[in-house]
């Protein structure tokens, strides 16, 4: 009947994601499972779907939030999607009074709470459940290591759902990594429009006209004005400049409860044209007819901030504009110019997990266990790191490591990537450290197709490099670990050396008096070069040889 009662169609995704979640909440063991979904993807449902099933079993469910705004928005969901279950919920945050705190509290300790929504209120050592069985974090991004340490004492054995647009870098890692279970909702809900997204210098004549063309088709607009000081001098100066017959309000954190409810609900009654406000509209203020967002000082903010921030608008089928602006004249740093490109790069659905990604690159992950925020990654590096992590997990699992051959290639063949077809040294690291990680046919195409994309025709030296890339990926599963060539001679050397195979391809009639084995504690193969021959060419076509007859 709850699941009926949804007004939208559900995605593939969602449908998938509440199947794998339950899946969890039925197992011996606590869940601990991470909802990545974009902004305005419909994690909320999905959770509260979940919540709908513990309180089913007689369990109590709790939603941790980062702001009372937020809290607010999530008990006014949680109210209409329950309206018609026997389900008691209850919201506590700053702006619950001391008295219904307390009483909030004893309800909880005796179990006739079903959920309760919370900011850090939820945190405090004087909060106690009867039977919590589901703990949800949503915007986990925005809590601080202490709070994850205290909620790691309050989830022992309870099912924990991290929601995020944007997870940090740990989180994402520990995902990927497999020791947190993750579920994606990467389908967007119908009729939905990317956010057109412009960054530019603050200029109030191109903002007045943006404004304007919002007012004119009965749209709403969030003007971001981060300083509460100045806050209403930016708000008159809007007032004026649109005329009286436009309704400006302000919105920020020091506000009072009954003058922040009052502010969210002229906006979302319509009765308000503009919200003047802080970043306090950061996470799930969903307010549909609000399409056009204005941020001043984005050079001053956070990758994913600044996509939480564009999540706001966009909420239905018409198309929504985000203008990031920066100071007049001011010279931006490199890493806000980065990260200004980047938010303006990654417009399409579903970014957020790539903007993740992104910052995973640019921050590394962090210490899994325990407060450090940064541990032993920095002295042996990504890749050894998540090596290490790899066989630690599948140690702990009981499950056996598969071995596999790294082979190296020194070939006289010219294979690079020219400073004049790619400028950037860092830009030329990257695409280096992506050649290196090509393991077929395919991922080579699609990094030619990029290269094309964005440098134009690849030169030679490119095309040998990603060719160099297939030799030693073709190599590592023949079995060899090391391809040299001096003069005429190319040199395999074996890290597995499997007899019969060697014998078969010796017997080939295109390697006769060329192809010789040297035994010994390091077996390889030696191949005599044709007079004129690729070198890059004959290698390839031995490795193939030696792969046919080693599967066969």
């Amino acid at each position: 009947e709850f699941e009926e009662a949804f007004p939208y169609a559900e995605t593939d995704d969602q449908l998938r994601a509440i199947a794998e979640i339950k899946k969890d909440m039925e197992r011996p063991r606590p869940m601990d499972r991470l909802l990545c979904g974009d902004v305005g993807y419909g994690k909320t449902e999905v959770a509260l779907r979940a919540v709908m099933k513990c309180v089913l079993d007689g369990k109590q469910a709790a939603i941790l939030v980062p702001t009372t705004v937020l809290a607010q928005q999530h008990y006014a969901t949680a109210m209409g999607r329950f309206r018609d279950f026997p389900v008691r919920i209850e919201v506590l945050s700053r702006f619950t009074p001391p008295k219904d705190q307390k009483r909030i509290l004893e309800l909880a300790k005796e179990g006739r709470v079903d959920l309760l929504i919370g900011t850090h209120k939820l945190l405090q050592k004087s909060m106690e459940f009867k039977d919590l069985g589901l703990l949800i974090i949503d915007e986990e991004q925005r809590f601080g290591v202490t709070h994850k340490e205290r909620l790691k004492e309050m989830s022992r054995q309870v099912d924990v759902l991290t929601l995020s647009a944007t997870p940090i870098p740990r989180t994402l890692n520990m995902a990927l990594s497999g020791l947190r279970d993750m579920s994606a909702i990467e389908e967007p809900p119908a009729d939905r429009q990317p956010v057109q997204t412009y960054v530019l210098e603050h200029d109030w004549a191109i903002l007045e006209d943006a404004m304007r063309k919002e007012l004119d088709r009965g749209g709403q607009i969030y003007y971001l004005h981060n300083r509460v000081e100045s806050i209403d001098r930016a708000a008159s100066r809007i007032q004026k400049m649109l005329g009286p017959e436009v309704h400006v309000v302000t919105g920020h954190g020091k506000m009072s409860e009954q003058e922040l409810s009052a502010v969210m609900g002229a906006m979302v009654e319509g009765e308000a044209d503009v919200l003047v406000c802080t970043t306090i509209i950061e996470t799930g203020i969903d307010i549909s007819n609000v399409n056009t967002l204005i941020v001043e000082d984005a050079d001053k903010m956070g990758l994913a901030q600044l996509h939480q921030l564009r999540g706001r608008i966009g909420r239905s089928a018409r198309r929504a504009y985000a203008y990031l602006t920066f100071r007049k004249g001011k010279v931006l740093q490199e890493i806000a110019a980065k990260r200004l490109s980047a938010i303006r790069e990654y417009v399409e659905f579903g970014s957020g997990f790539r903007i993740a990604m992104r910052d995973l690159e640019i921050r590394g992950a962090g210490n899994l266990l325990g407060p450090e925020q940064s541990g032993y990654l920095m002295s042996v590096g990504y890749d050894l790191y998540l090596k290490l992590l790899e066989e630690a997990v599948l140690e702990e699992r009981g499950e056996e490591r598969q071995i596999e051959t790294e082979c190296s290639a020194d070939l006289t063949v010219n294979a690079n990537i020219p400073e004049r077809y790619v400028s950037s040294p860092e830009q030329r690291m990257d695409l280096y450290r992506r050649i290196a990680a090509i393991r077929s046919n395919d991922d080579a195409s699609d990094l030619l197709d990029e290269l094309l994309d964005r440098y134009g025709e690849a030169p030679k030296p490119v095309l040998a490099l990603l060719d160099v890339a297939l030799l030693r990926a073709a190599a590592a599963k023949a079995g060899v670990s090391d391809i040299t060539q001096k003069k005429d001679v190319l040199r395999f050397q074996m890290a597995v050396f499997r007899p019969e195979a060697v014998v078969k391809v010796c017997g080939l009639n295109k390697y006769r008096q060329r192809l010789s084995v040297a035994a010994g504690e390091d077996p390889a193969l030696k191949l005599k070069l044709k007079p004129g021959a690729d070198a890059l060419e004959s290698a390839m076509e031995l490795v193939e040889d030696l792969k046919l007859q080693t599967q066969a």
